[in-house]
C-alpha cells in the first residue's frame, strides 16, 4: 500500500542483516520511521509496546520473533522459552498463538542445526499468505459494496457509499491490504463513489491516526468523527454499511474487536445497515463458543484513557492530561460483538453468516 506515492508492507525480512523491519506504528501519522528488530526480546516488545499492532500483524511478528529466538540458541529449552514469552504479549488476538503454533511444531523435532532455516522459511510463508488472504478478504468485500452502488443507481440515489469503520483493520494491521479496509481499497481502485466515516477509537486514537494516514495517502475520502456519533448517523441515513475486523473469531461467530464495536453493532441492528465483520482464518479460535464468557479481554493501562497525545502547534508530539488528579482509568482494550448482530463474516474464501454451520462450510479445524 501507499505512503507518500511509495509502496510499503509493515513488516518485512531484510534479506542482507537478516534482522526484521517494521513500521513503528507509535509515532504515526506525525512522523515515519522503520525500526529494525534485533532479537526476541526487541520482536516481544514491539508487540506489547504496540510498535506493530492488529491481530494478523502480530501473527507475523510472532513468528519472526520466534525465528529471532531461534538464531539466539536454537536448543529445544531456549524455543519453549520464547515461545512463551512471545505468547504472553498480547492474550487477546488468536493469531499469535496461531502463527507460533505453525513454527514450534515446524522445528520442534528437528536438529538445532536446521531449526533456524526451517522457522525462517516458515515465517514467511506466514507473511506471504497474509498478504493473499487479505486481499482475497478485499475481493469478496468488494461485492458487497458493489451491490449497494448497484442498488443506488437503481434507486437513482446519490452514488456515494458512505461505510463506517472502527478502529484501524487497514494495512497498518496486517502486512498488506487489510481485513476490514481490504473491500473499501478495492473498491477505490474499481472506480466507486466511496466515503469513509472513520471512528477515531477512544483511547489509543488508532482510527484518527492509523486509518485516517491509509486513506489520505490512498487518496480515499473520509471524515474522522468522535465514536459517539456513529448512531446518530446511521439515523439519518448516512452509513450505507459498517466494516470491522476482529482480533478473535469463535466458532460460533461472535467477533471480538476494539473496545466500541459492539455499540456500532448494536446500532447498526437498529437501523437494519448491514454489519460485516472481515477476518482470515487465523483469527479464528475453534475452541471458543461463547465469546462474551471465554474470551479474555486485556486491560491496558489507565494513562491511554487518562491522558492523550497530540502535534502541538510547535510541531513536537506533546501528551497532556485529560481527568483531575487522583481520578483513574479503565482500559479494556476489546469487546465482543454477539453473532447475533453481525450480517456476515468477510473471509478469504467467501462471505458467510456468522454461525458454526456456516463457518465450518468455509473451514475445517485443523
Amino acid at each position: 500500500m501507499l505512503i507518500e506515492n511509495k509502496e510499503w508492507h509493515t513488516i518485512w525480512l531484510n534479506k542482507e542483516t537478516q534482522k526484521i523491519e517494521v513500521i513503528d506504528q507509535t509515532k504515526l501519522p506525525h512522523k515515519f520511521e522503520v525500526k529494525v528488530i534485533n532479537n526476541s526480546f526487541e520482536a516481544a516488545n514491539a508487540i506489547s509496546q504496540m510498535v506493530i499492532r492488529g491481530a494478523p500483524l502480530i501473527g507475523v511478528m510472532g513468528a519472526y520473533g520466534l525465528m529471532l529466538g531461534l538464531r539466539e540458541n536454537p536448543s529445544s529449552s531456549n524455543l519453549e522459552k520464547t515461545y512463551e514469552t512471545l505468547l504472553a504479549t498480547r492474550p487477546t488476538a488468536v493469531n499469535l498463538k496461531w502463527s507460533l503454533d505453525r513454527i514450534f511444531q515446524k522445528v520442534k523435532d528437528l536438529s538445532q542445526v536446521d531449526r533456524l532455516n526451517a522457522a525462517m522459511k516458515e515465517a514467511c510463508i506466514i507473511e506471504k499468505e497474509d498478504i493473499e488472504m487479505c486481499s482475497l478478504i478485499g475481493d469478496n468485500g468488494l461485492k458487497i459494496i458493489q451491490e449497494i452502488y448497484d442498488r443506488k443507481i437503481i434507486k437513482n440515489e446519490k452514488k456515494v457509499i458512505n461505510i463506517l469503520t472502527h478502529c484501524n483493520a487497514g494495512w497498518l494491521a496486517t502486512v498488506n491490504w487489510g481485513t476490514a479496509l481490504a473491500p473499501i481499497y478495492k473498491a477505490h481502485r474499481a472506480g466507486l463513489n466511496l466515503h469513509i466515516w472513520v471512528d477515531e477509537t477512544r483511547p489509543r486514537n488508532q482510527g484518527a491516526s492509523l486509518t485516517a494516514f491509509e486513506l489520505k495517502n490512498e487518496g480515499i475520502p473520509h471524515t474522522v468523527i468522535v465514536d459517539n456519533a456513529g448512531g446518530h448517523l446511521m439515523q439519518h441515513g448516512l452509513v450505507d454499511l459498517v466494516i470491522v475486523g476482529s482480533d478473535r473469531t469463535t466458532s460460533q461467530g461472535d467477533v471480538c474487536n476494539k473496545i466500541g464495536t459492539y455499540l456500532k453493532a448494536l446500532a447498526a441492528n437498529d437501523n437494519d445497515i448491514p454489519f460485516y465483520a472481515a477476518l482470515p482464518i487465523s483469527t479464528l479460535d475453534w475452541e471458543l463458543e461463547d465469546g462474551l464468557s471465554e474470551i479474555v479481554i486485556e486491560a491496558r493501562s489507565e494513562r491511554e484513557v487518562t491522558h492523550i497525545s497530540g502535534l502541538n502547534d510547535s510541531g513536537n508530539i506533546e501528551t497532556v492530561k485529560l481527568v483531575p488528579q487522583g481520578t483513574h482509568g479503565f482500559n479494556p482494550g476489546f469487546d465482543v460483538t454477539p453473532n447475533n448482530l453481525i450480517t456476515g463474516l468477510i473471509t478469504e474464501r467467501g462471505i458467510c453468516k456468522a454461525n458454526k454451520s456456516e463457518i465450518s462450510k468455509f473451514y475445517k479445524k485443523k
